[in-house]
């Protein structure tokens, strides 16, 4: 179960050449993760190993989102995307994250790896106000519609283009 924690205005970073690795299993089980990511989450290994990813969940990411990441793992394909995530002690930290399906010899998803790296301000900043925007129309739409109006406003935002490409051209 995801404990309750308030987020905090405080904000960490990954350093430039740092990288945070997790795998998880095909429900999203954390199977592993580097010690950076055990470092900038606040959390032990102990904790984080067999929970959920989502435990590292930032209230202010739109469901959205992580809809579109679900959507794209699930179908076998890559996803790239602008990430805010909370460390256990409330604070918060961006990644431009890249998670890929890992598939056994019968080319059945058996889990999935994220990479993670550290975003550029500018990109931080395009990406927040578009979730901004995603989040308080998921909001006042109320959980049964808030996938349906978030997306709205992120097919608006990417004027024909995919979402990929809007996060490689930030």
């Amino acid at each position: 179960m995801k404990p309750r924690i308030s987020p905090t205005a405080v904000e960490r970073s990954l350093g430039d050449d740092d990288f945070i690795v997790t795998k998880t299993d095909a429900k999203g089980r954390i199977l592993y993760a580097n010690r950076i990511f055990i470092a900038l989450s606040g959390y032990t290994e102990a904790e984080l190993l067999g929970s959920q990813h989502n435990i590292i969940r930032h209230p202010d990411m739109p469901r959205t989102v992580f809809k579109l990441l679900w959507d794209h793992i699930a179908a076998g394909q890559e996803f790239i995307g602008y990430v805010k995530n909370m460390a256990k002690d409330g604070s918060f930290y961006w990644v431009l994250a890249t998670v890929t399906p890992d598939r056994n010899a019968e080319r059945s998803i058996l889990g999935y790896t994220s990479v993670r790296r550290k975003p550029r301000r500018e990109a931080v900043a395009a990406a927040a106000a578009l979730y901004r925007e995603m989040a308080a129309a998921e909001a006042a739409a109320g959980a049964a519609r808030a996938i349906e109006a978030g997306t709205a406003v992120l097919m608006k935002a990417l004027n024909g283009r995919g979402y990929e490409q809007f996060v490689l051209a930030l």
